[in-house]
């Protein structure tokens, strides 16, 4: 997208990535686009908007990201001061607001608890039948130019335990710092 949202009155370029980076570039010249900011997220950048979505004169930049979740990039300053250097106090309206989330959110976990213990009520008699629910899966198998290697890139909506890559010829698996995964090898019967 394209979106001022630095107020200088030309439109920045706001990039969102396959990787989960957010990137914001800026057109100081006329020349080369230069990188003002960036944001990494957990996952792939699915789409990227600017605009003003929750209070007026502070603009944002919403990214949706593969599994569906919306994050929210404000300019509105995190705290505010008045004069004298001391935060200001919340209204009574917020307090209220506040309250009714933080409610709302202790009914929706004591929800989430309930559900889950009669998942595992079901799961355990006699009568359960399980099956293994359908997962899209998000995958990329892309070559890296610079050092000559592969990138294999799996996204599902729920955590990944184990990834079976098996290859007829050897191979080495390199480390890349965004990577959270133990890598264990183990040679393969022929047959």
């Amino acid at each position: 997208d394209s979106f001022d949202i630095l107020g200088d009155g030309v439109k920045e370029l706001l990039v969102g990535r396959d990787d989960g980076v957010l990137e914001i570039y800026n057109f100081e010249s006329a020349d080369d686009p230069v990188l003002r900011y960036d944001h990494a997220l957990s996952e792939s950048i699915a789409s990227i908007q600017g605009g003003c979505v929750g209070k007026d004169g502070y603009d944002e930049i919403l990214a949706s990201t593969y599994s569906g979740w919306l994050t929210g990039l404000t300019t509105e300053p995190v705290h505010r001061e008045d004069g004298s250097g001391e935060e200001l106090k919340l209204s009574q309206e917020m307090q209220n607001k506040i309250s009714s989330l933080r409610n709302e959110l202790e009914h929706l976990q004591m929800k989430v608890l309930q559900e889950r213990e009669k998942y595992q009520q079901s799961s355990q008699s006699s009568t359960a039948v399980s099956s293994v629910p359908a997962f899209s899966v998000n995958d990329k198998f892309t070559l890296n130019k610079d050092d000559a290697s592969y990138s294999l890139i799996l996204e599902v909506q729920t955590a990944i335990d184990n990834v079976l890559v098996q290859s007829d010829v050897p191979i080495d698996l390199l480390d890349v710092d965004k990577n959270s995964a133990v890598v264990s090898f183990s040679s393969c019967d022929s047959e």
